[in-house]
């Protein structure tokens, strides 16, 4: 008989053992008498036991089914607002003011390129006027294109068509 129940309790723990099999091990447990090898089961099928006599004795009614809906909770919200307006002022007031954070190096870095890219701009601005002949020439362009025209009617009018 033992020899019987430790090989349905090796079945059981792969998961092969039949609803017939597992009653078997539960009427087995469910004694006074349990080989001092296999105590530690007990508690776990007399807790399946026990467990399959109990039933739901609650009263559900349509009406509360139907009317039950999440309610939304404003302590979190408000527990979750403190904690942004918190978070926020810890990383946007910073320890030292910008102007702090500023040393004369930088300053005297800052002049230098001011004065390097107005100068840039200088000469971008003349270069700029002598290239403005280059609109003239674009507009005889054209000009030219419509004499085109003008010396071939016939192609003209069979392009309009």
């Amino acid at each position: 008989m033992l020899n019987n129940i430790e090989h349905l309790l090796e079945k059981y723990e792969n998961g092969e053992t039949s609803l017939k099999e597992e009653a078997q091990l539960k009427n087995y447990f469910s004694q006074e008498t349990v080989a001092p090898h296999l105590e530690m089961y007990k508690p776990m099928f007399q807790y399946f036991i026990v467990n399959k006599k109990e039933q739901f004795t609650k009263d559900i009614s349509l009406l509360e089914v139907n009317t039950t809906k999440k309610k939304f909770n404003f302590k979190w919200l408000s527990i979750a607002a403190v904690a942004v307006l918190m978070l926020s002022i810890f990383v946007f007031n910073p320890t030292q003011s910008q102007e702090d954070l500023i040393t004369e190096a930088d300053r005297a870095d800052y002049e230098n390129a001011k004065a390097a890219l107005a100068l840039v701009s200088q000469h971008l601005n003349k270069a700029t006027a002598q290239v403005s002949y280059l609109k003239v020439i674009n507009t005889a362009g054209t000009q030219v294109d419509y004499l085109k025209e003008i010396n071939d009617p016939m192609g003209r009018i069979f392009n309009n068509n």
